[in-house]
């Protein structure tokens, strides 16, 4: 008996028939899809560099967000306190009226105010103290002490009531009521200040301004005559 033969030709992977044809379309595609799939992987490998992860760059090591912190500045250094009630007592330059009313008012608290602060430049602080009355407060006098080694030098007196002496950025500056006819000690008609700064050993009058006051305020006014 005859062996019955293909029709179609026969290559070298077999028949080249429908079955042929069909194994040799998916072996080409299963080919192109492992092509395709190492490019995409060496794509991948290319843009990272060969590690296979993401390439950010090396860690930064510095702080984020880092704030420079400033230095607290040094606070000024307290005013050595000065015993005033003393120091004005023991002051030859002080009237004997002044250092008469100087009493306590109460207790052993005086009508005494001390203020500090570089008048003179002397690098430590100078003493400003006003003497006052008990009863109304008003200023019988006020002075300017300098410091010198441990003592203090007396540099300016006051002693026209009603003064008082304050120390207003580095000038002394001595406010006085003014009093006209009728006035009561509580509302006076105005007031002088005075402006001084310290040139040549001294205080020189720097600025001299004058207020008045209303006559309105305090029940000072005239009240109106009657018909």
């Amino acid at each position: 008996m005859r062996a019955t033969v293909p029709s179609g030709p026969v290559g070298p992977g077999g028949p080249a028939g429908p079955d042929g044809h069909r194994r040799r379309a998916l072996k080409a595609g299963s080919t192109a899809v492992a092509v395709l799939a190492a490019v995409g992987l060496f794509m991948v490998a290319c843009s990272t560099g060969g590690t296979g992860t993401r390439d950010e760059g090396p860690a930064r090591t510095d702080a984020v967000g880092r704030t420079t912190v400033s230095p607290s500045p040094t606070p000024s250094p307290t005013p050595k306190r000065v015993d005033a009630v003393k120091l004005v007592m023991e002051d030859p330059e002080v009237s004997p009226a002044v250092k008469r009313d100087l009493r306590p008012c109460v207790a052993d608290e005086y009508p005494i105010d001390v203020s500090y602060g570089n008048l003179t430049g002397v690098g430590s602080n100078d003493v400003v103290v006003n003497v006052m009355t008990c009863g109304d407060a008003v200023g019988i006098g006020s002075y300017v002490y300098q410091p010198e080694g441990k003592t203090y030098q007396n540099v300016f007196k006051s002693e026209e009531p009603p003064v008082y002496a304050e120390i207003d950025r580095g000038d002394l500056v001595i406010t006085k009521q003014v009093y006209a006819k009728g006035d009561t000690v509580a509302y006076p008609s105005g007031e002088d200040v005075i402006t001084y700064r310290w040139a040549a050993r001294r205080f020189a009058e720097q600025a001299r301004t004058h207020n008045d006051y209303s006559n309105a305020v305090g029940g000072g006014a005239t009240a109106p005559a009657e018909n």
